[in-house]
C-alpha cells in the first residue's frame, strides 16, 4: 500500500517535501510544533522560578539541595529550549522522542518540585502525546512511551499540598487515557498496560474520599482505559491461555499488533476479584459487601469488557474460563445478596453473556436462572421482586424461549427453566392489585412476550394433521445422556428433542408414583418404556441419579439391598459420577447429595465400598496417594464419623486435628497418608459439614462451593448449549407445556384488571393463542374462548335483561370481550371446537336483547316459512319468528379515525367500520348495534366453507342443541319460536354454504340431530316445525345441484333426518302445512327426476298426501301428483307404490271434487300398464336403481310385479268403500279393469291368482255387503243403503267377470281351486240371503242378480270343462249341492240329470260350506 505523502521514513506524519505551497505548509507545521513546545518550556521555567511560600521554604529540610536540583531542571529545560528553533535541528518527526520528553519526565518524577511544576509537566507530556509527534515506528519510541508510563505511575507528590493534589490526579488520569489511546500504545508491554490500569484503579480508590469531580473523572477514566484496551481484543491472535511470547519475539513478529491478550486476561481476572465472593461457611445469610459502590463499579467495568470483547472472548480460553468460573460464581453469589442497582447490573451482564457466549455457558446459565432470577421472581427477597424485568429482558430475545426449552426443559437431567419462569410470571401477574404495581405489569408483559414469540415462531404455510404431531414411543430408546447434532439433520434433531421432552414428562410422573409406592413406580417405568423390558440396571441407575424430586430415603434403601440386581444398580449408579482430580471429601459430598444413607450398617458398608472402588479407579489415573480401594473405604468411614463428631451438638468434646490424623495412621498399606492431605480433609469437614438430605424436597436452594466445583467439572463434559432457530414443532411443544397456567392467567387478568392497556394486551394475547391453536391445540382456545364468553355478561343466568343491557352499554370490558370473541370466530373459526356452544349462546342472547343490527335480523324476511326459488334465496314473510339476512356488501376500504378504548381495539383487530365513529352515536342502543356490526357475525356463518370438518360439525351441533333448548331459558312461547327459527335459519345458511361437502358432514349432523331430539327440555312443536322446513329447503338445494354432483347416499341420509324430525310429533306437518307443501310441490315439480332413493320418494309423497288434505294446499298437491303420474318416466318402480298410496289418499278425500277423484282413479287404473311393462322388461329400467334389479331371478321379478299390482288393486279396493257413490262405483270398475288388463299380460306365480281374489275382490265384496247391511239398519239411511246395494251389485258383476277371465288359471290347481270355488259360492250365498233392515228383508237386487251370475259362471265352467261330472273329483257334487242351497230355482236348469245325492255327502258338504 502506498505511503501517505505526509509520512516520513520513520513512519511519522510530516509535512510534504515538495516545493511551493506544499513546502510552505510543511514548514508551518514544524513551526507550530516548535511554538507549542516553546510555550510549554517557557511555562515550566516560569513555574519553577516563581517564588515559593516563605514559610514552606524555611520549614522544608534540605533547602539548598532543592535549589541545586531545580537549577539542574532549569538547565535541562534551557538546553532543550535552545534546540527548539535551531536551524540544524531537523524534523521533529525524526528526532528521538526522549529529547523533548525527558525534561518534563524528570520534573514529574522529581521529589523536590512543587505541585504547580508537576502539573505543568504532566500537561506538557499530555500535549506531546496528543500532538502525536512520534509514532510507533519512530526510533526510540518504545523506550519513550515506556518512560512516559514509568514517569506517570511514579509521579512524586511529596511537596504537593492536598488542595492541589486533586488537580494533579486529574491530569494523571488524562495522561493515562491519552497514552493507551495513542498509536504508540502498540509498543507497550502487557506489564505496562496492567500498571496503567492498576494506577488508575488506585486513583479510583483514593477518590472515594475526595471531591465528586475527581471521583467522577477517575471512574470515567477507568472506563475509558478498559474500553481502549479491550476494543483491540477482536484483533488479537487466538490464545490458548498459556504464557505469551517473549518481548523480543513480539517485537519481531508483530509491529502492528498491540500488547497481547495476556494483559487482558490479567485485567479481567483482577476486575472479577474486585467482587470478593465470601465462602458461604464464612458469610452469614444475606450478608452484603460493605463497599457496594466498588462492586457496582467493578460490575460496570466487567460489563464493558463483555460488550467490547463480544464473541471474540470465546477465542481466548483463559478469558472464557474466567467467565465460566469466577465471574458466574460472583454473579450468582451476589445476585440474591445485593441491592437493586447491583442486581440490575448483574442481570445486564448475564444477559450479555447469554447473548454472546451461551454456547459455552449451559450449566452456568441454568444455575443463574435457578439461583438468581427464578428465586428472586418468587419473592424470596422482598423488594427485589420488582426486578422481574430481568426475566422479561431475557424473554425478549428472538430465540430465547425456544433455546431455553430445548436446552433445559427437554433435557432429562436439567431443570425445567422455562416452565418455572412462566409459572412465576403467571403467579406474579395474576395477583392483581389496584393500582397495578410495576412488578405485576412487568410479569404480565413477560408472559405476553412469551406467548407472542411462540405465535410468531409457529406459523407455517399449511397446518399439519394431528398424526404429524404424534411421537413414536412404541419401543424403549435410551434418552438420559444421548446427544443429537442439530446441524447434521435438523428434522431428526427436532424429533429427538420432542421425544426427550415426552420421556421427561413421563419420568416426573414415574417419580411421583415411586415416592408413593416403589412397586407402582417401577411398573410405570416399564409401561411407559422409560426402561427396557426387562429392566436393566443401568436404566434404573439413571432413573435414581438424574430424576429430581425422588425420595432420597427410598433411593438409599434400594441401593443398599443385597439382592443381585440391586447391587448391579448400585454399581451403575456410582459409574455416573466423575471423581477424577477431586479431593475425597468433595467427592463424598457429591455422592451423598443424591440420596440418604440407609440406617443399617451393612447397607452403608455396601454403598461405601462401591463408592470407594469408583473413587479409587479414577484417582489412580493421575494421583497415587492411595494404595488400594480399602484405604478409600476406611477414610470414608473416618470422614463420616468426623462429620458427626464436629457437627452434632450432643457431642461435647470435639475431635482435634491431631486426633484425626492419629486415628488414620498406617491405613495406607501400612503407611501413613500425607499429613497435609489429612489436615486438608479435617479442616474441610470441620468448617463445612457434609449434609445428608432426608427427603425428596431437600434440593439445593443455596449456592455453595461444593456445588459450584461440581458444576464447573460437569460443564467440561456436558453437552454444549444448542443455539437454535424457531421451529414449528418445537414452538407447539413449548406452548403445550405452558398453556394451562398461561391461559388461566390471561383470563384472570382480563377479568380483574380495569387498566385499559392491560385489557388491550390481553386481547392481543388472546389473538396470539388463537394463532397457535390452529395447529392441533383447539382445546386450549376453546377453554379461553369459553371463559371470555362469560366476561361478555351475556351468559349471566341471574341477571335481568335490563341489567345486562346496562352493563353492556356502560362498561368497556363486556364490549371488548364480545368483539374479541366474535372476531376470533371470524379469523380463527377453524380452530374452535367446543367453544362454539358458548358463542352461540351469546349470539342468541344478543338476539333476545334486540342487540343484533337490522342487517343481521330482519322481521320482514324470514327463512323458516319461505317461498323458495331455485337457489333457495327468496323469502316470504313469516307468521312468527325472525329470519337471517346477511348483507352481501364488502367492508369499506378506508379505515376511519377512531378514538377511545373500543376504537383502538377495533383498529387492533383491523375491523372496518362505517363512516361515523361509534363514540359519536346518538344513543346507547346505536352504540351497541355499531359494536355488533364490527363483530361481523354474518361472515362467521357465510364463510363456514373455510372451516375444517371438525369445527363445522361442532358449530352445527352447538346450534342444534341451542335450538333444542339446551342452555336456553325462554320467557314466552313466541320468544322460543323466534329463537328456534333463528337457529334453523343459521343451520340452513351453513349447509347452503357447505353444500359442496354435504356427504362429509351430514352423517354427523344426523347423529347430532338425534341427540338433540332426545334432550329432556326439548319442546317438539317449534323445534320440529322449523327443522322440517329447513331440511326441506336443504333437499331443494341438494336436488338443484347438477346430476354429477348428486349423491344417492346423501339423499338417503337427508330423508332419514326428515323422518326423524317427523317422528317427534306427528302433527308438525299439519302445523306448518303451507311451507311443507310448498317445498314438497317444488321438489316434485322441478326435481322429480333427481330423486333417487325409495326413502326419498316415500317421504315426499307422504308429505304431499298429508299436506294436501288441507284445502289451501289440495289443488296444487293434486296437480303435482297428476303431473307426476302423467309425464313419462317420472313414475318408476321405486315410487309407484307411494304414488298409488298418495293417489288413493286424494281420491278418497272428502274435499276432493268428483272430477278430481275420477281423474285420479283413471290414472290409477291406467298405471297398470307400467306394471306390465316393468315385468316384461325384467325390471331393468334405464336410469333407475331398483332394489329388485339386484337379482335376475324370474321368480323374484314376478313376485315384484305381483306386489306392485296388489298395491294398486288394494288402493282401489279401499277407495270402493268411500261414502260417495260415484267414486265407489268408479273404483270398483277400475279395479275390475285392472284385473282384466293384466289377465293375459302379467305372468302370475302359482297361487297368486287365488291370493289376489281373497285379498282384494272377495274382501271388497265382503266389505260392501257389510256396509250395505249396516246402512240398512240405521234410521234414515235408505238412500245410502240403495247406493251401497248398487255398488255391491257392480262388485259382484266384476267378480264374475274377473273369475271367468282367470278361471282356467285357477283351475290349474285342483286342490286350491276347490277351496276358492267354495269361497266364491259362499259370498254368492251371503249376498243373496242378506237381510236388510230391522225386518230382515232380502235384497231384491241380490235375489235377481245372484242366480243370473251363478248360471253364467256354471255354464262357462261346463263349457271350459272345468266342471265335469264324474271326473274323479267331488267338485260336481259340491257345486250341485251349493246351487240347490243358494238358488234352487236354477238347479234343474244347471243339473238336470242329478235327481238325488248321497245323504252323507250332502252333510259333509254342508258342514264344510
Amino acid at each position: 500500500m502506498a505511503r501517505p505523502a505526509d509520512e516520513d521514513d520513520a513512519g511519522n506524519r510530516s509535512p510534504p517535501a515538495c516545493g511551493g505551497r506544499v513546502h510552505r505548509d510543511r514548514r508551518l507545521h514544524e513551526l507550530g510544533i516548535s511554538c507549542a513546545l516553546n510555550t510549554e518550556v517557557g511555562m515550566m521555567l516560569a513555574v519553577i522560578r516563581s517564588p515559593t511560600d516563605a514559610t514552606a521554604a524555611t520549614t522544608l529540610p534540605g533547602g539548598s539541595e532543592t535549589d541545586s536540583h531545580n537549577s539542574l531542571l532549569v538547565k535541562s529545560l534551557q538546553s532543550f529550549r535552545s534546540l527548539i528553533f535551531h536551524p540544524l535541528r531537523g524534523s521533529w518527526y525524526s528526532l528521538d522522542p526522549m529529547l523533548y520528553l525527558s525534561p518534563f519526565l524528570d520534573i514529574i518524577q522529581s521529589d523536590d518540585v512543587t505541585s504547580a511544576s508537576t502539573n505543568a509537566s504532566l500537561y506538557a507530556v499530555l500535549k506531546i502525546i496528543r500532538l502525536e509527534i512520534f509514532g510507533e515506528l519512530t526510533a526510540g519510541a518504545r523506550e519513550a512511551i515506556h518512560a512516559v508510563v514509568l514517569a506517570i505511575t511514579n509521579c512524586r507528590l511529596e511537596l504537593t499540598d492536598p488542595a492541589s493534589e486533586d488537580s494533579i490526579l486529574l491530569r494523571i488520569l488524562q495522561l493515562l487515557v491519552a497514552v493507551v489511546r495513542s498509536k504508540t500504545s502498540a509498543l507497550l508491554t502487557d506489564h505496562a498496560i496492567c500498571t496503567i490500569v492498576s494506577s488508575c484503579f488506585q486513583i479510583v480508590q483514593q477518590s472515594a474520599t475526595r471531591g465528586d469531580l475527581l471521583q467522577h473523572s477517575a471512574h470515567q477514566s477507568m472506563l475509558d482505559l478498559i474500553e481502549a484496551v479491550y476494543s483491540r481484543l477482536p484483533d488479537m491472535r487466538f490464545s490458548d491461555g498459556g504464557s505469551t511470547e517473549s518481548s523480543a519475539e513480539a517485537e519481531e513478529k508483530s509491529l502492528h499488533f498491540s500488547y497481547t491478550a495476556q494483559c487482558m486476561i490479567d485485567i479481567f481476572y483482577f476486575l472479577c476479584s474486585l467482587l470478593n465472593v465470601e465462602e458461604p461457611a464464612e458469610a452469614e445469610a444475606g450478608d452484603v459487601s460493605s463497599n457496594e459502590e466498588d462492586q457496582l463499579f467493578a460490575l460496570l467495568l466487567i460489563n464493558s469488557v463483555v460488550e467490547l470483547g463480544r464473541d471474540s472472548i470465546s477465542h481466548h480460553p483463559a478469558l472464557l474460563h474466567i467467565i465460566q468460573d469466577d465471574l458466574f460464581h460472583h454473579l450468582i453469589h451476589y445476585g440474591t445478596r445485593c441491592g437493586l442497582r447491583i442486581f440490575s447490573m448483574i442481570c445486564n451482564i448475564a444477559f450479555n453473556l447469554y447473548h454472546f457466549f451461551r454456547r459455552f455457558l449451559r450449566l452456568q446459565l441454568e444455575a443463574f436462572f435457578k439461583f438468581v432470577l427464578i428465586k428472586i421472581a418468587k419473592g424470596s427477597y422482598g423488594s427485589q421482586l420488582q426486578e422481574a424485568a430481568g426475566v422479561v429482558s431475557f424473554c425478549r430475545q428472538p430465540n430465547f424461549i425456544i433455546e431455553i426449552y430445548v436446552n433445559y426443559d427437554c433435557d432429562p437431567i436439567r431443570h425445567n427453566v422455562l416452565e418455572e419462569i412462566v409459572r412465576i410470571l403467571c403467579k406474579t401477574a395474576d395477583s392483581m392489585s389496584n393500582p397495578i404495581s410495576s412488578m405485576q405489569f412487568q410479569a404480565f408483559e413477560g408472559l405476553l412476550v412469551i406467548i407472542h414469540d411462540i405465535a410468531n415462531g409457529i406459523e407455517i404455510c399449511e397446518a399439519l394433521s394431528l398424526d404429524a404431531y404424534k411421537i413414536d414411543d412404541s419401543e424403549f430408546k435410551s434418552f438420559w445422556l444421548e446427544h443429537c447434532d442439530a446441524h447434521k439433520d435438523p428434522e431428526s434433531w427436532v424429533e429427538f428433542v420432542r421425544m426427550r421432552k415426552m420421556k421427561k414428562k413421563k419420568m416426573m410422573i414415574a417419580a411421583n408414583h415411586y415416592n408413593r409406592n416403589e412397586k407402582k413406580g417401577m411398573d410405570f417405568l416399564s409401561i411407559s418404556r422409560l426402561v427396557p423390558s426387562p429392566p436393566d440396571p443401568k436404566s434404573i441407575a439413571y432413573f435414581f441419579r438424574y430424576t429430581p424430586r425422588l425420595d432420597k430415603n427410598k433411593i438409599g434403601d434400594y441401593l443398599g439391598i443385597p439382592d443381585g440386581f440391586n447391587v448391579k444398580v448400585l454399581k451403575e449408579f456410582t459409574q455416573t459420577f466423575e471423581f477424577e482430580g477431586v479431593i475425597l471429601d468433595t467427592a463424598l459430598r457429591t455422592f451423598l447429595e443424591t440420596f440418604r444413607l440407609p440406617g443399617e450398617s451393612q447397607k452403608i458398608q455396601r454403598i461405601l465400598e462401591t463408592f470407594s472402588e469408583r473413587y479409587y479407579e479414577q484417582q489412580q489415573q493421575k494421583c497415587e496417594i492411595f494404595t488400594s480401594k480399602d484405604v478409600v473405604f476406611i477414610l470414608c468411614y473416618s470422614l463420616i464419623m468426623l462429620n458427626t463428631d464436629q457437627h452434632n451438638p450432643q457431642v461435647k468434646k470435639k475431635m482435634t486435628e491431631e486426633e484425626f490424623i492419629k486415628n488414620n495412621r498406617a491405613i495406607n498399606g501400612g503407611m501413613d497418608l500425607p499429613r497435609e492431605y489429612l489436615s486438608e480433609l479435617f479442616h474441610s469437614i470441620s468448617t463445612n459439614a457434609i449434609t445428608l438430605h432426608d427427603s425428596s424436597s431437600a434440593v439445593i436452594s443455596e449456592l455453595n462451593s461444593n456445588f459450584w466445583a461440581n458444576l464447573i467439572k460437569q460443564s467440561t463434559l456436558a453437552e454444549p448449549f444448542i443455539p437454535c432457530e424457531k421451529n414449528h414443532m418445537l414452538c407447539r411443544e413449548v406452548f403445550i407445556t405452558i398453556s394451562g397456567i398461561s391461559v388461566a392467567t390471561l383470563f384472570i387478568i382480563f377479568e380483574q384488571t380495569e387498566d385499559e392497556n392491560m385489557l388491550q394486551e390481553c386481547i392481543e394475547g388472546l389473538f396470539s393463542i388463537a394463532r397457535i391453536a390452529r395447529y392441533g391445540l383447539e382445546d386450549i382456545l376453546d377453554e379461553l374462548l369459553s371463559c371470555f364468553c362469560k366476561l361478555t355478561t351475556l351468559l349471566n343466568p341471574y341477571a335481568a335483561a335490563e341489567e345486562i343491557i346496562f352493563s353492556f352499554s356502560n362498561e368497556a370490558k363486556p364490549k371488548m370481550a364480545t368483539l374479541a370473541v366474535f372476531t376470533i370466530a371470524n379469523k380463527f373459526g377453524g380452530s374452535i371446537r367446543g367453544a362454539w356452544r358458548s358463542m352461540i349462546d351469546c349470539l342468541l342472547k344478543l338476539k333476545r336483547l334486540k342487540l343484533l343490527p337490522p342487517t343481521l335480523i330482519e322481521t320482514s324476511g324470514c327463512a323458516t316459512e319461505a317461498n323458495i326459488d331455485d337457489g333457495g334465496s327468496r323469502h316470504s314473510k313469516s307468521e312468527s319468528g325472525f329470519g337471517v339476512i346477511f348483507p352481501s356488501c364488502s367492508p369499506a376500504n378506508d379505515r376511519p379515525n377512531v378514538s377511545g378504548l373500543v376504537g383502538r381495539f377495533t383498529q387492533l383487530l383491523s375491523l372496518e367500520t362505517g363512516a361515523d365513529s361509534m363514540l359519536n352515536a346518538t344513543s346507547e342502543m346505536e352504540n351497541n348495534l355499531k359494536l355488533i356490526q364490527q363483530c361481523r357475525i354474518d361472515s362467521i356463518f357465510m364463510e363456514t366453507a373455510r372451516l375444517p370438518q371438525e369445527s363445522l360439525q361442532n358449530l352445527i351441533r352447538a346450534i342444534l342443541f341451542a335450538a333444542a333448548g339446551k342452555g336456553q331459558k325462554f320467557s314466552t312461547a313466541l320468544e322460543e319460536e323466534e329463537t328456534v327459527g333463528f337457529c334453523w335459519d343459521l343451520i340452513f345458511i351453513i349447509i347452503k354454504t357447505n353444500r359442496h361437502r354435504f356427504a362429509t358432514f351430514w352423517m354427523q349432523f344426523h347423529e347430532s340431530l338425534a341427540l338433540a331430539s332426545q334432550l329432556p327440555l326439548l319442546s317438539p312443536c317449534p323445534f320440529a316445525e322449523k327443522a322440517m322446513v329447513a331440511l326441506l329447503r336443504v333437499a331443494i338445494l341438494l336436488f338443484s345441484e347438477p346430476p354429477r354432483l348428486q349423491d344417492r347416499q346423501l339423499e338417503e341420509m337427508l330423508f332419514k333426518s326428515i323422518n326423524l324430525i317427523w317422528k317427534l310429533d306427528k302433527d308438525i306437518v299439519d302445523a306448518c302445512n303451507e311451507s311443507v307443501a310448498e317445498a314438497t310441490v317444488k321438489i316434485l315439480s322441478l326435481y322429480a327426476r333427481s330423486v333417487q332413493t325409495v326413502l326419498g320418494w316415500k317421504t315426499l309423497l307422504h308429505l304431499l298426501s298429508v299436506t294436501g288434505r288441507h284445502p289451501e294446499n289440495f289443488d296444487r298437491a293434486v296437480e303435482t301428483l297428476v303431473i307426476l303420474m302423467t309425464e313419462t318416466g317420472l313414475v318408476t318402480r321405486n315410487n309407484y307404490a307411494f304414488c298409488i298410496e298418495a293417489a288413493f289418499g286424494f281420491a278418497a278425500l272428502k274435499i276432493s271434487p268428483v272430477e278430481k277423484s275420477s281423474q285420479i282413479l283413471q290414472l290409477m287404473a291406467d298405471s297398470v300398464k307400467w306394471i306390465i311393462q316393468w315385468q316384461k322388461s325384467s325390471f331393468n329400467d334405464s336410469g333407475s336403481s331398483n332394489t329388485y334389479s339386484n337379482s335376475s331371478s324370474t321368480e323374484e321379478n314376478l313376485r315384484a310385479a305381483t306386489n306392485l299390482f296388489m298395491k294398486l288393486v288394494e288402493a282401489l279396493r279401499k277407495t270402493s268403500l268411500v261414502r260417495r257413490e260415484e267414486i265407489r262405483n268408479q273404483a270398483v270398475m277400475a279395479l275390475g279393469r285392472c284385473f282384466l288388463d293384466v289377465a293375459d299380460e302379467l305372468e302370475w306365480t302359482t297361487g297368486s291368482h287365488a291370493s289376489s281374489f281373497n285379498l282384494v275382490i272377495f274382501a271388497m265384496v265382503d266389505d260392501l255387503h257389510e256396509k250395505m247391511v249396516e246402512y240398512s239398519r240405521r234410521e234414515g239411511m235408505e238412500r245410502e243403503t240403495r247406493s251401497m246395494e248398487g255398488t255391491l251389485k257392480m262388485a259382484l258383476e266384476q267378480l264374475v267377470e274377473v273369475y271367468l277371465c282367470f278361471m282356467l288359471r285357477l283351475a290349474a290347481d285342483p286342490g286350491g281351486f276347490r277351496i276358492f270355488w267354495l269361497g266364491l259360492l259362499r259370498r254368492m250365498d251371503t249376498c243373496i240371503k242378506a237381510s236388510l233392515g230391522e225386518e230382515g228383508m232380502p235384497s231384491p237386487v241380490m235375489q235377481e242378480l245372484v242366480p243370473e251370475l251363478l248360471r253364467r259362471m256354471i255354464l262357462q265352467m261346463k263349457e271350459k270343462e272345468v266342471l265335469v261330472q264324474g271326473d274323479g273329483s267331488d267338485l260336481w257334487e259340491v257345486t250341485n249341492i251349493q246351487i240347490q242351497w243358494i238358488a234352487p230355482s236354477i238347479k234343474e236348469e244347471l243339473f238336470p240329470e242329478d235327481k238325488s245325492l248321497n245323504g252323507s255327502l250332502i252333510g259333509t258338504i254342508n258342514a264344510n260350506f
